[in-house]
């Protein structure tokens, strides 16, 4: 473990390399076999299910339900949404057949004549199949709302992919909505994206810009889309949640309609919204380091490790044993505790192999350190080591873990405003993309035209329209066209 610490590159050297070592060192996920997509390993799973866990919760407290709909989805569905099938046809995998026959040279082969009257599409998202499913829900104003997540796999054909932040196949929640009235639906679009908003601070240590997204850059088949972007290490934005306002496309194209309290028929309002195990790519770029993991507490699978330094068995028999008295007072508040008494390993060994998983607190007892009733505490985010008194050690520890939370925001937040630059002239705007990188804002007039043609010159996108941005009459930084707000700008992942 030790040496496979000292290949891991870099951040200033290859960040691209650097992320990718993690990923795989660390134990999270490895490439697999069918190219293009991932195993996800236990220690990545762990995180993940920590991150579901708190999502389910979180929706649940805002009156949400699972369910779960057909991974397979007929390919006549994505015919009824223009827009839709538009934003996914050249991203799916499609189910032709439905049986393979031995073939006489050996191994199988497709047979031909089990060609599937339709076609299958697989899941890239589940608009469709919902939106003809709710049709048999809703008759009248009081079968709404209906308000349903899914937790499931997608599949989006992915031809350049990337462990977490781009596979073919992914997991993730979508949430989809039915409303009575426009209002309704709104509200709960803005609802949804302040959740993952608020999830990324207070779980993540992650801060994001909450804003919507130009007409360019919505969801296929949605009015509006709003989205919160984070900026990884390196200057790049990461889009990690979106939550759109469907209107009433898919009611219509699946003619979902519902008797109003009036009597007269009308069509159903709709919203969808969703985060990925993308959110695992941003949790480790926002806040690793060239030691490996950092994770806030909040999502690490194992919160504080205890290594016993010993000579002997009987030693270790005494140091294992406090250190059993103490997990048991950490376990009664919460913290997950592991005792690493291996007796295979090394010390040093140990010691990098939970920094690099990024296990945030590391706590040591030797001899001298029983004798004298302390232990060695070391914090994973500063990698500054204290002694501390084994009595009320506990204490102390769930003190640290909840600064260690609050310190890993703050560095975030001091990082992410620090990359935020205002410009006015397109020479400036290049500048900064290529020398500093970060978010930009700058004027914008408006036109899909302008849009696209500064990210053809320059590869950056509209990641929002901030929510918080005020109007502000200006010039448009390339066509000199007037300008009434300033919009965020970023190259991305």
């Amino acid at each position: 473990m030790a040496k496979e610490l000292k290949e891991l590159t870099s951040r200033a050297e290859n960040y691209s390399q650097w992320y990718s070592d993690l990923v795989v060192k660390a134990g999270l996920a490895e490439s697999s076999a069918v190219r293009g997509c991932m195993v996800i390993k236990p220690y990545g799973y762990a995180i993940w299910e920590k991150m579901q866990r708190a999502l389910d919760d979180m929706f649940k407290e805002t009156g949400h339900v699972n369910a779960y709909f057909p991974l397979f989805i007929p390919k006549s569905f994505f015919s009824r949404e223009a827009d839709h099938v538009e934003g996914f046809a050249k991203e799916c995998a499609v189910v032709t057949h439905y049986r393979l026959k031995n073939n006489p040279d050996g191994g199988v082969v497709v047979d031909p004549d089990a060609k599937l009257e339709e076609e299958l599409i697989v899941r890239p998202t589940s608009e469709t199949i919902i939106w003809n499913t709710y049709k048999n829900w809703i008759q009248s104003y009081r079968d709404l709302p209906i308000l349903i997540n899914q937790w499931a796999n997608v599949v989006r054909w992915e031809m350049r992919t990337r462990l977490f932040l781009r596979t073919a196949e992914f997991l993730w929640q979508e949430g989809h909505t039915a409303h009575e009235t426009r209002e309704q639906a709104l509200e709960e679009a803005n609802k949804m994206i302040n959740v993952y908003e608020r999830f990324a601070r207070e779980w993540m240590a992650l801060p994001v810009i909450m804003g919507r997204k130009t007409a360019n850059e919505r969801f296929a088949g949605a009015e509006e889309t709003f989205t919160i972007e984070a900026l990884m290490q390196d200057g790049k934005a990461l889009q990690s949640g979106t939550s759109h306002f469907l209107g009433q496309n898919f009611a219509k194209a699946f003619d979902v309609q519902f008797a109003g309290r009036d009597g007269k028929l009308d069509y159903v309002w709709a919203t969808s919204w969703g985060v990925s195990t993308r959110l695992m790519g941003a949790l480790i770029m926002a806040h690793s380091d060239d030691n490996g993991l950092v994770l806030p507490p909040r999502l690490a699978p194992t919160q504080v490790v205890m290594i016993p330094i010993y000579k002997g068995e009987e030693e270790l028999r005494r140091m294992v044993a406090e250190m059993e008295t103490i997990a048991a007072k950490l376990k009664a508040k919460g913290i997950t505790v592991k005792i690493d008494d291996r007796d295979n390993v090394r010390s040093g060994f140990k010691f990098a192999e939970y920094e690099l998983k990024g296990i945030p607190v590391r706590i040591v007892i030797g001899p001298r350190d029983l004798a004298a009733r302390t232990a060695e505490v070391m914090r994973r985010d500063t990698l500054e080591k204290e002694s501390v008194a084994l009595e009320g050690i506990e204490d102390f520890i769930e003190k640290e873990l909840a600064d260690m939370q609050e310190q890993i925001y703050a560095k975030a937040v001091k990082f992410r405003d620090s990359m935020i630059t205002k410009v006015d002239t397109f020479e400036e705007f290049e500048r900064v993309l290529d020398e500093k990188g970060g978010f930009v804002l700058a004027p914008w007039d408006g036109t899909t035209e302008t849009e696209l043609e500064i990210k053809e010159r320059t590869k950056a996108t509209i990641r929002c329209i901030p929510f918080d941005t005020v109007d502000e009459e200006g010039v448009d930084m390339l066509t000199g066209k007037p300008s009434h707000r300033r919009v965020l700008f970023a190259r991305s992942y």
